[in-house]
């Protein structure tokens, strides 16, 4: 597989990484540990150099996955965690204070069976922190040689400058695919004019855009998906326009409708590298697929064309966790 560099920061990983999320948290049981372990180490096999976790994602528990995954070619592979949860658990709120931090970076570490984080993301913005001390707890981490390069994750314009002032952002995981454009309007010419690499998480909409999700789909009880405003069988319904132009789309170059959304992620600019995640090698190689998928520009204009004429509907998130967004 290809590879890209996020940003000016150096760091070179494969056009596509590998969103680990999935396999311990979010979208109904955890995948059982040995199936884990061998989908990240099939990815490894078939070129993926990126893999990202969270101590939220469990919580813990997909850390100790991913570090013993990628254990036997640690030193050919860029793990990304992050931290920013009360104590890694999402329903407690956010903390990002220095001690926490710090903690945290030890914590994964052990976790992660390793010596050195390569990309340490602020999972989100906390408003109770200055970012000045959020950024400057992390460039002592990286002076101390535990963390190599700092991260963000949703986080705004105005809060990626204050940090990136204090330490380098090397890159920012925010979501970002063909059914949730908002980061072309500030977040992605700021991240150009700083020289940021960008990580879209959610690439494939949740699932939506494979086309493998439709009105009459339903989902295990723990999955996520449930409580989300643009996954209500009314909201698939609506959107389902967006699929069909996919298709339409993929057939005509001979791909699939995933290879045709994580291609046009590509296509965006060189410093974007996408995170699909999934629990199925089948479909970890049919993502893989999309980094061959060559768009042209009579391409991508057609797919801006189309996307012209549909309005997606339903929020990204619920009401409670939709004020977390930063701006």
């Amino acid at each position: 597989m290809q590879k890209r560099k996020l940003g000016n920061s150096g760091l070179e990983v494969s056009a596509l990484g590998l969103g680990c999320m999935g396999l311990s948290y979010g979208y109904g049981p955890a995948t059982e540990k040995t199936a884990g372990i061998k989908l990240i180490q099939s990815a490894f096999e078939k070129g993926v150099t990126f893999f990202d976790t969270a101590e939220a994602y469990g919580p813990f528990f997909n850390e100790e996955l991913v570090g013993e995954a990628v254990a036997p070619f640690r030193d050919q592979v860029v793990i990304a965690t992050k931290f920013g949860f009360t104590e890694g658990d999402v329903t407690k709120g956010v903390d990002s204070r220095p001690e926490r931090i710090r903690a945290v970076a030890e914590a994964s570490l052990k976790r992660l069976k390793t010596d050195r984080i390569d990309l340490f993301y602020q999972h989100r913005v906390d408003p109770n922190v200055p970012l000045e001390d959020v950024a400057g707890t992390v460039k002592d981490l990286i002076a101390q040689g535990k963390v190599k390069h700092f991260g963000m994750s949703e986080a705004g314009a105005q809060s990626i400058r204050r940090a990136h002032a204090v330490q380098p952002v090397a890159a920012l995981q925010s979501e970002y695919s063909l059914w949730w454009r908002e980061p072309e309007e500030t977040v992605l010419p700021t991240l150009k004019e700083l020289g940021i690499g960008f990580v879209p998480f959610s690439p494939l909409g949740k699932g939506f855009l494979t086309g493998a999700i439709d009105a009459t789909t339903s989902f295990d009880k723990t999955d996520f998906r449930n409580v989300v405003p643009r996954f209500s069988e009314e909201n698939r319904k609506a959107n389902a326009g967006l699929v069909e132009v996919l298709g339409k789309i993929a057939d005509g170059k001979g791909a699939t409708r995933a290879q045709i959304a994580l291609a046009w992620l590509l296509a965006q600019q060189p410093w974007i590298v996408p995170i699909p995640g999934t629990t199925k090698i089948h479909r970890l190689e049919e993502n893989i697929g999309a980094a061959a998928v060559e768009l042209s520009a009579a391409d991508l204009a057609a797919i801006e064309a189309a996307l012209k004429q549909i309005k997606v509907v339903g929020d990204r998130y619920p009401a409670h966790l939709q004020q977390r967004v930063d701006r």
